[in-house]
């Protein structure tokens, strides 16, 4: 696959970017583990068939020490073992953020309930802003075709 533009040539694209990353750092250090926040951008990233950011996602979180079971098993989440109830708790949130216009409504009551019982106010403020930035970062990506495999670990530091 051949990109539609490079992303990374435009200077409009590069202050994008940089806002993006911006919104990225803020919901870091939240009460949110940073491997959850990576297996929540995973797991939209297969949602919205991103595979840029699934290469990056993926090669970080292994990178920080994630386990190749676990990465292996985020699409399906709800019948592996290897994830905590809090995982699972934000991993259903991802899903209902990103299939948003699926919903009537949004996203479910229980579900925000759910992901409640989990995280405190800031820890659910970070959740949701994974959430929209990574489906904002899917939709650059899958609209301008980035082609995914060549990221390297820590790239985007």
């Amino acid at each position: 696959m051949e990109a539609r533009l490079n992303l990374f040539a435009s200077p409009t694209a590069g202050k994008l970017i940089k806002a993006f990353n911006g919104v990225g750092r803020a919901a870091e250090g939240a009460s949110v583990p940073a491997a959850t926040l990576e297996l929540v951008k995973i797991r939209a990233s297969q949602i919205n068939g991103c595979g840029f950011c699934l290469d990056m996602h993926t090669k970080d979180a292994a990178a920080a020490g994630e386990s190749p079971q676990r990465l292996h098993m985020v699409g399906a989440w709800r019948e592996a073992t290897v994830f905590t109830e809090a995982e699972r708790a934000a991993l259903e949130l991802a899903e209902e953020g990103t299939r948003i216009a699926d919903a009537a409504g949004g996203v479910p009551d229980a579900v925000w309930e759910n992901a409640a019982k989990h995280y405190d106010e800031e820890g659910l403020v970070a959740l949701v802003a994974t959430i929209a930035l990574i489906n904002a970062y899917n939709r650059l990506n899958v609209v301008f075709r980035q082609p995914a495999g060549d990221y390297r670990p820590g790239q985007s530091a």
